[in-house]
């Protein structure tokens, strides 16, 4: 796995060196996998990268709004290169830099919505869309079944609902092999990381290389 290779080379270096890393963008692969379509391996790769994080001296730039779903290679390599930058300007260098994309810290349930709450937002989340709309949530219930779901901003924190959801249970966050509308960013102009607050089975559990 991912953290035992960091881990490895900084046992034969003997170093604890920083290891910045960027998190897959979004990319049409050949299953295309969503949520409702049995499940998308991609976002489950996206949340192993980002469990990497609880290494030590390690950081992640999140790329979603800048991949491109027809090229594995996003031709933006500038934007990769300062979300890269600004991890090791904070984290090696001790600079006062705002590296940090906004990420999932908890979820309540109040009636029919879902509340969710931020880190990392470095004031307020915003959302690139005219009409102030969050893109890219979905909502389950008991059933397990995901549906797309209405997202805003309020007092701060993103509320998810859904009519066909009228007890939430589960929320997910550009949970999608390819979520090319994703628009929520904090203050420092960096994208929300891709997330989920269930813990259900996945797609690729107790997968092994090559299979």
């Amino acid at each position: 796995s991912f953290p035992l290779m960091i881990t490895d080379w900084r046992n034969r270096w003997n170093e604890d060196f920083p290891f910045y890393f960027v998190q897959l963008a979004n990319f049409r692969t050949t299953v295309n996998g969503t949520s409702r379509n049995g499940g998308a391996p991609w976002a489950e790769l996206r949340e192993a990268q980002d469990r990497t994080q609880r290494l030590p001296n390690t950081g992640m730039a999140v790329i979603l709004d800048i991949g491109n779903s027809a090229d594995i290679h996003p031709r933006n390599k500038r934007d990769v290169g300062m979300r890269l930058a600004l991890q090791a300007l904070k984290k090696t260098y001790g600079l006062d830099v705002r590296c940090e994309s906004p990420s999932f810290e908890s979820m309540r349930v109040d009636g029919d919505r879902a509340v969710l709450t931020f880190k990392n937002t470095y004031g307020v989340l915003t959302a690139r869309n005219r009409f102030g709309y969050v893109n890219g949530f979905e909502v389950a219930g008991e059933d397990r079944t995901f549906h797309y779901a209405k997202a805003s901003m309020e007092d701060g924190k993103v509320v998810v609902r859904s009519e066909k959801v009228p007890k939430p249970v589960a929320v997910r966050y550009a949970w999608a092999d390819d979520p090319d509308d994703v628009n929520l960013f904090n203050e420092a102009g960096l994208p929300a990381a891709p997330f989920r607050t269930d813990k259900w089975t996945s797609r690729t559990s107790g997968a092994r290389f090559g299979q």
